[in-house]
């Protein structure tokens, strides 16, 4: 009932606030500042209410979705993960409407609206404060399902030397990495053409590259297993990458994760330890220095009987 309160009050507020105020707004609200701290994009009142809280709707949807696929043995990491990107982004969300209808206010024409850069770095704040919050409360859940002290092995052939590799790639993710590259070269050409305003094209090009780079380095993982340990490499250059050596790794073993259990697509944190979550389904877990560090990847099960053998070799 905590999380149902807070999703329908964060709702609530969304779509509420511009309405109650609208008396006291013009038809049109400046809802984009450039980095000047003046107004440079506007949208219809209508649009100002509606827009944030369908934002919510779906996050609040999505996670509500994704928690209800996790079983029973994860409702630990999942709950963690759902509460801090909850708590995180309600309050990015009220904050930045609060900080729009404020700027508008009293306002004849949305050209006249005031800065918001002090209510911005205050929402950013208090945001983190609450996931921060979010995670606390929620750490001390159910603990995470219990592993088995011995993973897979295998024999290894004198005088020869084994390595393993597997690679795997989510298409969506590259598909939008795809489409946030696209909106940056359009917003090059429209530069370069005179089609809009170099400033303005601008604030389009900078985080939309920053984005498709990012997605990009997430799209695709590799592992490798050989005489060294395990080398997990990210993106379509392999960079940057994680290593750990053999005789560091205490044990390896596989599990079968979901996105939900680990709280998203991505590089992911949780009670579980740290995931690369590409897809859903099998991942090579290993156990270094007393933390567990996991990845999806096909044929884990050889990964990790090749990694236990090799760390079983170099201890003798």
């Amino acid at each position: 009932m905590g999380l149902v309160g807070w999703c329908g009050g964060i709702l609530l507020l969304l779509a509420g606030m511009p309405l109650a105020a609208r008396e006291r707004l013009p038809e049109t609200l400046a809802t984009h500042w450039g980095g000047s701290g003046e107004p440079d994009g506007s949208m219809p009142l209508w649009a100002a209410a509606l827009i944030p809280a369908l934002i919510w709707t779906v996050l609040a949807t999505g996670l509500a979705f994704a928690s209800r696929r996790t079983g029973p043995r994860s409702i630990g990491p999942v709950r963690g993960g759902t509460a801090v990107t909850l708590a995180t982004g309600g309050v990015l969300l009220v904050g930045a409407q609060a900080s729009i209808v404020r700027a508008n206010l009293d306002r004849s024409d949305w050209r006249e609206a005031g800065s918001v850069t002090g209510w911005v770095v205050a929402t950013v704040a208090v945001a983190a404060m609450a996931g921060t919050l979010a995670w606390l409360a929620t750490r001390n859940g159910p603990a995470a399902p219990s592993r088995a002290a011995d993973g897979p092995s295998m024999d290894l052939p004198e005088g020869q030397r084994l390595v393993w590799f597997s690679r795997t790639s989510n298409p969506w993710l590259h598909l939008t990495s795809a489409v946030t590259g696209l909106v940056a070269l359009a917003a090059v050409v429209a530069a370069v053409g005179g089609l809009a305003e170099p400033r303005r094209a601008l604030s389009f090009i900078v985080p939309f590259v920053l984005a498709s780079v990012l997605v990009l380095g997430c799209a695709s993982v590799q592992a490798r297993v050989g005489e060294d340990g395990l080398r997990v490499s990210f993106g379509p250059l392999g960079w940057p990458a994680r290593r750990w050596a053999v005789q560091d790794i205490e044990v390896a073993r596989v599990e079968h994760r979901t996105p939900a259990q680990v709280g998203g697509w991505g590089y992911r944190l949780s009670r579980l330890g740290t995931t690369v979550m590409l897809r859903r389904g099998e991942c090579l877990v290993i156990r270094a220095k007393g933390k567990d560090f996991a990845v999806s990847v096909d044929d884990a099960e050889r990964g990790a009987a090749l990694l236990n053998s090799l760390s079983a070799r170099s201890s003798k």
